[in-house]
């Protein structure tokens, strides 16, 4: 996967083939939480599309990725406080951060992995920050169809993973309600959500506060 996140960022913000309506006015929200100066977490950063709204408000940013393609764009803007590559199941920040937002990634996370990587987003925050995240969500007759192929094939796949030919190849929706589980097991509150519905698939987008 990241060899192909590699190949795929010099074409990655391409914005017309790619809507992201609601994503910048929950950055924009997210950063209005933090305090001048504030340290902003970007974790998954990819290249840094959002690095701007951050810095343009007066405060630092950080960005992570595992993907070095992606983060060779996101440093050459010159933005970040600093740049680092990891992937978020393996995060160690702790208490260093005024907020912090993954956006695009989560879809990319496997079941078993969830709680690791919000345990490690939650630790990377101060107490009484805020946190945005988006969740990918498509319809559930595309999830069902994957699950019983997935079955035929004699693949060990839970409802929700489908492996699909783009650019991340794999895929896990877990729906609305596990998610919100997986945030009240770790203690995140949520404090505003919104929909950004496409054709076929949409972005839930959650704005949480540790």
């Amino acid at each position: 996967m990241r060899a192909t996140y590699d190949g795929e960022a010099p074409i990655y913000d391409d914005e017309a083939a790619y809507p992201v309506l609601l994503q910048p006015v929950f950055v924009t929200r997210l950063v209005e939480t933090c305090p001048p100066n504030g340290r902003v977490l970007d974790a998954p950063c990819g290249t840094g599309r959002y690095f701007g709204l951050v810095t343009g408000a007066g405060r630092r940013v950080v960005g992570i990725d595992q993907s070095a393609g992606m983060l060779a764009i996101a440093e050459a803007r010159g933005l970040a406080e600093a740049v680092q590559q990891v992937g978020l199941q393996e995060l160690t920040f702790d208490r260093i951060f005024d907020a912090a937002m993954t956006i695009d990634a989560m879809e990319n996370v496997p079941p078993e992995e969830w709680p690791l990587v919000l345990a490690n987003l939650h630790r990377a925050v101060r107490t009484g920050v805020h946190l945005y995240m988006t969740v990918e969500e498509i319809d559930e007759g595309s999830i069902d169809s994957a699950f019983v192929n997935a079955q035929v094939r004699g693949w060990p796949a839970v409802r929700g993973e489908i492996v699909e030919g783009d650019t991340a190849g794999y895929h896990y929706y877990p729906g609305r309600a596990r998610v919100m589980a997986w945030l009240a097991d770790e203690g995140l509150e949520l404090v505003d959500e919104a929909f950004d519905q496409q054709d076929g698939w949409g972005y839930r987008h959650l704005l949480l506060r540790s």
